[in-house]
């Protein structure tokens, strides 16, 4: 157990709120949004996602919004709100490509039409999840090259070579409990292969909350706008966000901010293996 704090102000955690996939980027990227379907009405947008920034912005909290640059021209009125309310707009790749399935040269071409979408809009990314959770061997060239300063793969917390890495866990995600296709990762877990209730989502985040402050470690949390689908759901999430509003010892911080601080305080991260 950590003897003394390496969070500001002596907190006894970090966690990061974040969320994943803006829209219809991915079906539109994997061929499966419907011919004639006109883009940039996608249901998570319309109706989930203007009720949890509401819900974030009751709690105080703000967070960090991994997005596929290519929704950032479909959907621009509302990046640029959840920017005007202090959320950061991070990298999710350009379409929701799996990441680790890139060429070397796949790679390449989207870092730099995802960079020149953001520039345009006049977002500077500071930090990247790879749609999948991991990266490839050398994608840590481009970081440098387009001045990435973190990641948040699956894996551990820690400083590596100039870079801040912000892990996920897959339990720690809703889709872990709600989607089908993540029987195989559920199983893997030693979860069972079926759909599991938002209430198993809620007691394990929970648990990782108490955890997390007893190590003096990190936890990201990841809730995505279209798998918020009915009240339980949304009340799973409700309860997540006042529960860390009245946590007076965990620092609630977008990922560049966990990220800033690491940076600057580097000692106390490099060689960390936290999961």
């Amino acid at each position: 157990m950590a003897t003394q704090s390496r969070w500001p102000n002596g907190a006894k955690a970090a966690i990061s709120f974040t969320m994943d996939n803006l829209g219809e980027a991915q079906d539109v990227n994997k061929g499966l949004w419907p011919e004639g379907e006109p883009i940039g009405r996608h249901f998570s947008v319309q109706r989930n996602l203007p009720r949890m920034l509401d819900m974030l912005d009751k709690y105080g909290i703000t967070a960090t919004y991994f997005a596929e640059s290519w929704s950032l021209d479909v959907y621009p009125d509302l990046v640029r709100d959840m920017m005007r309310r202090g959320h950061e707009i991070a990298w999710h790749g350009y379409q929701h490509e799996t990441w680790h399935e890139l060429s070397q040269e796949e790679e390449a071409l989207n870092f730099e039409k995802s960079f020149a979408a953001a520039k345009n809009f006049g977002i500077g990314y500071e930090g990247f999840r790879p749609p999948g959770g991991t990266i490839n061997e050398w994608t840590r060239d481009l970081f440098k090259q387009y001045g990435v300063k973190y990641v948040s793969p699956l894996g551990e917390l820690r400083v590596e070579k100039g870079i801040a890495v912000l892990p996920f866990e897959w339990k720690g995600v809703d889709a872990f409990y709600y989607m089908d296709k993540f029987s195989g990762i559920r199983e893997s877990h030693g979860a069972p292969r079926v759909a599991l209730p938002p209430s198993a989502f809620k007691e394990f985040l929970f648990a990782k909350i108490k955890e997390v402050k007893a190590t003096n470690g990190y936890a990201s949390i990841l809730f995505h706008p279209f798998l918020q689908t009915d009240e339980e759901k949304f009340s799973v999430l409700e309860d997540v966000l006042s529960g860390l509003a009245v946590e007076k010892d965990i620092w609630l911080a977008p990922c560049k901010e966990v990220c800033r601080w690491m940076l600057s305080n580097r000692i106390c991260f490099e060689g960390t293996r936290q999961k």
